[in-house]
């Protein structure tokens, strides 16, 4: 047993896994677990639409993790100081009674013993609810990018307004999932401000005029004025009131007896104040110590203080892919969440853009070619997965054609793959997917092609959100990237590329975020009588590893095709939506009774 240290242990719970790993005060990860989480899709009732989790069960895979970690490591559970949680922004409910699940599955909303009360974040039953919500132009839409998004928790909450039976609604108190965690193991209700501000329409005392945060005005007018009662109570009060909110990796508590108990850890450890998944991954990532020069990152560079943050980008990448940036004042950009004051360091401001479908659209456009089966045997019996499978494949296809790169293999195949809608910047939950230069070639090599085409997208796409976040007054000159992606050695230099900057990757490539979240355990451990917290970014500095710079390919040509590959992307991305408004125009005009015809 390890008894010279202090350690810590960082929870994160994505769309599918449950992850935890602790470290040690160094930040050097002494373990790593994972165990997958339930994912329901009542797709007989709703046609696929809904997607739900379980906070019991989210909690036995935490509870799983935390113990092997702890095994695994030898570390003496009696040196644990802090435990920081981050999970993906679903929405979770309880009874304010009862403190028990209360289950979001329709039409009848009973318990059927797996406790589903948790609405995923990809889960898009509350369209209607969300156009509504945005028909108010509001003005705390301003501060989520001018739209409040279907992934969003106040249009899952109106939903479940508009169809629970009143007498249940009634009963219900609503979470974001960090804050149902950090509730779960401390019993306290204080709610985060990533959380409530990033997805809940929540407005800082003193931002814009706003008084108590929530918003009465516009509870009223979309139709959940029944939640103001009691000072909000039910979403968490008002701070300072009667509810406590707090900024990343902030003492919540201690962990409970009860808690304690299932984690096999004594109760009483420093609780930090959560945070939604992505922003682990920014406290993960954006503070190596970093030397921006063509060789290993320098983790020896000084100063490193939080001012070189407002250049680094974090791109967490995973399912979907959210971009974040901080700022010392608010940056207001059409399509992209925020500007968020306070949700990761007091004072400071992020805002958040993103890709709707990174990982799942690779996974989706591979998965229904035709050769995809052939390709997948051929990968497994090479002993490598099909991405390294296909980008091997992809360089001899360059290599036995002649081609001077990869990119001239499509230089006329255009792929756009907002399948799911788009998140940033356009803000179109509508948007869809085209292809122009599709052939009925069905081989291996069509497929790679494919493939490489989705490749290009995504970083097309990410060089569209930069370009906005910095046209509205960002100053973003670095990438950070954190997921599994970053072992894509072809995705990382198609996106140095089309960006025309520097690709980090860091040290713990597939565990930047529940690193990110063990650094939060480490600032809630810090606390002094008075409650004061060692600053985020010192503990991210202390903690924080060197990585490895991507730079953008010195190729002139392939630069000049990828930059000519960005004007068609956005001529496709523009068009679509001109396309859709012509549609539309002549229904309008028509004689048929569009009241009658369905909604795309």
């Amino acid at each position: 047993m390890s008894h010279s240290q202090e350690y810590y242990i960082g929870i994160d719970v994505g769309t599918g896994s449950a992850r935890a790993c602790i470290i040690d005060s160094s930040g050097e990860i002494k373990a790593l677990a994972s165990q997958n989480i339930k994912l329901w899709q009542p797709a007989d009732v709703y046609g696929g639409g809904h997607y739900e989790q379980s906070t019991t069960d989210i909690w036995k895979s935490i509870c799983f993790c935390v113990k092997k970690v702890v095994e695994e490591s030898k570390v003496d559970p009696n040196s644990v100081r802090g435990i920081g949680f981050d999970a993906t922004c679903s929405l979770a409910v309880f009874t304010h009674d009862t403190d028990e699940p209360v289950p979001v599955t329709g039409p009848d909303f009973s318990n059927d013993g797996n406790d589903r009360n948790v609405i995923l974040w990809l889960d898009h039953r509350p369209l209607a609810e969300a156009e509504k919500i945005n028909d108010t132009k509001h003005n705390l839409l301003r501060y989520v990018g001018g739209k409040m998004s279907v992934e969003m928790e106040i249009p899952k909450v109106l939903w479940l307004k508009n169809n629970m039976p009143p007498e249940l609604f009634d009963r219900c108190k609503f979470y974001d999932l960090a804050d149902a965690l950090t509730h779960i193991a401390t019993g306290n209700e204080t709610r985060s401000f990533c959380s409530t501000v990033c997805k809940q329409g929540y407005v800082p005392v003193g931002v814009d005029g706003s008084v108590k945060g929530w918003q009465k005005d516009f509870y009223h007018t979309i139709g959940l004025g029944d939640l103001i009662k009691d000072e909000f109570k039910r979403m968490g009060g008002v701070n300072g009131v009667n509810g406590v909110y707090m900024s990343a990796g902030e003492l919540v508590g201690g962990l409970s007896e009860k808690a304690g108990k299932e984690l096999g850890l004594p109760a009483g450890i420093a609780i930090g104040s959560g945070v939604i998944d992505a922003y682990a991954g920014w406290i993960g990532t954006v503070g190596a110590k970093v030397k921006l020069s063509r060789d290993q990152l320098d983790d020896k560079v000084a100063p490193n203080d939080v001012s070189q943050a407002f250049t680094r980008l974090a791109a967490v990448a995973g399912t979907s892919t959210c971009h974040l940036a901080m700022s010392k004042e608010p940056v207001f950009v059409d399509g992209v969440w925020g500007p968020y004051r306070d949700v990761l360091i007091p004072g400071f401001w992020m805002a958040e853009g993103g890709q709707s479908a990174t990982g799942e659209l690779m996974r989706h456009m591979l998965e229904t070619h035709a050769a995809y089966h052939d390709t997948m045997k051929e990968a497994e019996a090479a002993g490598k997965n099909i991405y390294d499978f296909l980008n091997d494949h992809l360089r001899q296809i360059a290599e036995r054609t002649k081609a001077p790169s990869i990119s001239y293999l499509v230089r006329h195949f255009f792929f756009y793959g907002d399948l799911w809608g788009n998140r940033s910047p356009v803000a179109d939950p509508n948007m869809r997917g085209a292809i122009i230069g599709m052939s009925s070639d069905k081989s291996k090599d069509s497929m790679a092609l494919l493939y490489y085409s989705t490749l290009e997208f995504i970083a097309l796409q990410t060089r569209q959100i930069i370009e906005t976040m910095n046209q509205a007054g960002h100053g973003i000159s670095s990438i950070f990237m954190s997921g599994s992606q970053c072992q894509n050695d072809i995705l990382m230099d198609l996106i140095a590329t089309a960006c025309d900057m520097p690709v980090l990757i860091p040290r713990y490539v597939h565990a930047a975020v529940v690193h990110g979240a063990a650094m939060l355990g480490a600032k809630a451990a810090s606390a002094k009588e008075d409650g004061t917290t060692e600053p985020l970014w010192d503990i991210m500095d202390r903690m924080s590893k060197p990585g490895k710079v991507v730079w953008s390919r010195g190729d002139p040509a392939a630069k000049k095709l990828l930059d000519a590959k960005y004007e068609v992307f956005l001529d496709q991305c523009r068009t679509q939506q001109e396309y859709r408004r012509k549609i539309d125009d002549a229904l309008k005009r028509s004689t048929l009774d569009t009241d009658q015809l369905p909604v795309n």
